[in-house]
């Protein structure tokens, strides 16, 4: 029986998820991107390439796997088509391997100005956006006036919405923000021209997913962003717009629950987090600074330094609960090699109590101080250990522990960029998925 999972970040983001699906897509036929919109980067190493990936599944970079980008993903068109033609000219083959899901909404031009501007005002409760416009328009789609894919196929209804939103929209950006408003015109005309290059690719995906699920197609469901971001579960308000978490695997493609059987989580042997928002366990100072340059911990998609800190067990277990983890791949073990000592956050000091789950309140978050538990660095190389015998003894118990804390196993471990830089651990639960995945780490 072939097997859907579910690859989802345990974190704040930018936990390597790029990495993890890029080595399970060869034994899975479809790879599917469903939450989220170009404000997420995916880096994937192949060789001496790089490609960072911010709509399209870090699946295309295989031959033959059929890539699909959901409803619950927003659109910019601009963007995604240079992500085509880069991808085309890299040699990478698209037609027949790409499909668009005709319900995903699109980023239009407002979108982004509305995002600057409200940013803007925020003031110290600004959230740290990408600029991108994805919240805008996530916030179209739920008070049900966003324009979809589907739509620039029909200019006539295309045209009608548009000439309704830019009303409202032009006069909140002039009124409201002092800011520069949009032509019907100039816009129609530059996404018909996106809806020339787009249209073969526009489809009914939740139907074809059916169709291959039911001839015995594996699905691999491509997270964006992480749990800690998500709309509902997050530490909001300083999250993304869309549901980041396993649940958003079903609402953001159309596939039922009963047909997804596992979740695999992604987490950082530390954490980071890019923008604004409570983070317990920030590192400050010449450390910071140590593990940001070792890690290269620079957004993908904005190249904003990433404010880093400890492992955080609290928000593991948290991610553990709200996605229903089976496992957990952990990244980037290596950049942790040259630390005399490591701190693991086990629970939090909240006014004058110890608490071991992750509070949801605002006014929680903001007053967290994390409890550590000091463990002894390994002070030994781990880049590219393949084996969990290579690692040494002092790296094996920080993973032991690590273990414990979070109540799942990991899956494989991440000792540098390279798809060969991993070590898939005795019992992997990705073996009974996939028993052919350890041919992907070689």
């Amino acid at each position: 029986m072939s097997k859907n999972i579910v690859v989802i970040g345990a974190q704040w983001g930018d936990e390597g998820k790029g990495k993890v699906v890029d080595v399970i897509t060869p034994h899975v036929d479809v790879v599917v991107r469903f939450s989220g919109g170009n404000n997420a980067g995916h880096t994937v190493v192949v060789g001496r390439e790089k490609y960072v990936l911010h709509t399209i599944p870090s699946g295309i970079l295989h031959n033959g796997r059929r890539c699909i980008i959901g409803c619950g993903v927003v659109i910019d068109p601009g963007s995604l088509i240079e992500e085509m033609e880069s991808l085309v000219q890299r040699g990478v083959s698209l037609d027949g391997n790409l499909y668009i899901s005709k319900n995903a909404h699109l980023i239009m031009p407002y979108h982004p100005a509305l995002d600057r501007a409200s940013e803007a005002k925020l003031g110290k409760r600004r959230i740290g956006t990408t600029g991108k416009g994805v919240g805008p328009a996530y916030v179209d789609k739920a008070a049900r006036v966003g324009i979809r894919m589907a739509d620039l196929l029909d200019e006539r209804l295309f045209r009608e919405k548009l000439e309704f939103n830019l009303a409202q929209k032009n006069r909140l950006l002039r009124d409201f923000y002092d800011a520069e408003t949009f032509g019907v015109e100039a816009i129609l005309n530059q996404y018909l021209r996106y809806a020339g290059w787009l249209a073969p690719y526009i489809t009914d995906t939740a139907l074809l997913l059916s169709k291959w699920i039911e001839s015995g197609y594996s699905v691999l469901f491509e997270g964006a962003q992480a749990t800690m971001l998500d709309i509902d579960h997050g530490t909001y308000p300083y999250i993304t717009s869309s549901s980041t978490t396993a649940g958003g695997a079903v609402t953001g493609t159309g596939v039922p629950p009963t047909k997804i059987h596992g979740v695999l989580g992604v987490a950082k042997a530390y954490s980071t987090r890019v923008g604004g928002g409570p983070f317990p366990t920030e590192m400050t100072g010449k450390l910071a600074e140590t593990i940001r340059a070792r890690g290269k911990e620079y957004g993908a998609t904005t190249g904003r330094p990433r404010r880093c800190g400890w492992f955080d067990g609290v928000v593991l277990r948290y991610a553990v609960r709200i996605n229903g983890f089976d496992t957990v791949a952990l990244t980037k073990l290596d950049v942790l090699d040259q630390c005399e000592t490591l701190k693991l956050c086990t629970g939090y000091r909240w006014r004058g109590d110890i608490i071991t789950d992750f509070p949801g309140e605002e006014t929680a978050l903001a007053e967290l101080e994390p409890v550590y538990e000091d463990v002894e660095g390994w002070m030994t190389s781990t880049a590219g250990a393949k084996n969990e015998a290579d690692l040494p003894a002092k790296a094996r118990r920080y993973l032991e522990r690590l273990e414990e804390l979070i109540g799942v196993p990991f899956c494989l471990i991440s000792t540098g960029a390279q798809r060969d830089e991993t070590i898939l651990c005795e019992d992997s639960p990705l073996l009974r998925w996939y028993p052919s995945v350890r041919s992907s780490i070689v």
